[in-house]
């Protein structure tokens, strides 16, 4: 039994289209990343699936049962399904224990193990106008999972969060996935975030998938400059460099050839190698952003020592 189907779904909006007859098929307990451009049709599609929206064509079918949108149940979303949007609410006024209990279908043991996991021991006996927007978030995620869904969609889970509660939601996310064995899609405006977290990531370009796979594999080969560019920065080695595609072996590679920084690698061996003058060092922590001149094209290095300056000439390697 499939776990969810999206067959040929589209949505059309104010302005043009959020979304071009997009297929998927998602197996149970994976762990997916949608990524994209704002506008490319991330949440359109997540919401699609969650029952918040209903395309204008195509269906999505969670557990061989169609997921029906707004236009044809009073009330959205869908009981196997949890959503939470990047505009969670919390009713004022209320302890946090209370807004959890009447949410709750599980045991009190599965609740107990659910609070610890969104890290929201510490909070039940406050009331919901003194918690911080991270806190907020985590609560929202836990009434939510206290409702036993099989599915979870999150979007945008990251953004506006300060680096600590981001460093604490990204952990949640993890524990969530891993010790309750739930199934989990997530859309994120910054692709960085999942690549350590997902089984499969798809990207989505003007509202059509354009590229899936393992992390792996969409970080180092992505098809094009707009795949490259949502996962970092990238180096594309143009049609008429000969001397760098002949010298790094791409002669029968296509036009142009995407090389993330670090993939680059400085060498004293003059063989298989391009020469260069060190043009820009950026320090960014644990490494430094190198920019090089070459006959050719300038290329972006990183690297983690520090003897270099700028005007030495070096010489690259494809790592």
């Amino acid at each position: 039994m499939d776990f969810l189907r999206i067959e040929e779904v589209s949505k059309n909006v104010v302005g043009g289209i959020a979304l071009q007859k997009t297929s998927l098929l998602i197996h149970q307990f994976q762990k997916i990343a949608l990524v994209g451009e704002t506008g490319s049709g991330k949440s359109t599609l997540l919401k699609i699936i969650g029952g918040y929206m209903s395309p204008d064509t195509g269906m999505a079918y969670f557990q061989e049962k169609k997921v029906w949108g707004p236009n044809e149940q009073l009330i959205p979303g869908h009981p196997g399904i949890a959503y939470l949007s990047q505009h969670f609410e919390l009713r004022n006024n209320y302890y946090v224990h209370e807004i959890l209990e009447y949410a709750t279908k599980v045991s009190e043991e599965e609740a107990k193990k659910i609070f610890a996991i969104c890290q929201i021991d510490y909070l039940l006996k406050r009331k919901t106008d003194q918690l911080s927007g991270g806190e907020r978030q985590r609560i929202s995620l836990a009434r939510l999972l206290v409702g036993a869904p099989k599915l979870l969609l999150l979007d945008e889970p990251f953004s506006n969060l300060d680096m600590t509660h981001k460093s604490i939601i990204k952990k949640v996310i993890h524990d969530i996935c891993d010790e309750l064995k739930i199934t989990c899609m997530l859309v994120s405006h910054d692709p960085v975030d999942v690549l350590s977290w997902a089984d499969e990531i798809f990207v989505l370009q003007a509202g059509r998938i354009v590229q899936k796979g393992v992390a792996e594999e969409i970080y180092n080969h992505p098809i094009n400059e707009y795949v490259a560019g949502l996962f970092g920065a990238y180096n594309v080695i143009n049609s008429d460099s000969i001397a760098i595609k002949k010298a790094w072996k791409l002669m029968k590679a296509k036009d142009q050839v995407i090389i993330r920084p670090e993939n680059i690698l400085l060498t004293k061996n003059k063989k298989s190698s391009i020469a260069g003058i060190i043009k820009k060092i950026s320090f960014c922590g644990h490494y430094s952003s190198i920019e090089v001149k070459t006959e050719e094209q300038d290329l972006l290095v990183y690297e983690n020592r520090s003897m270099l300056k700028i005007g030495d000439e070096v010489f690259l390697i494809r790592g």
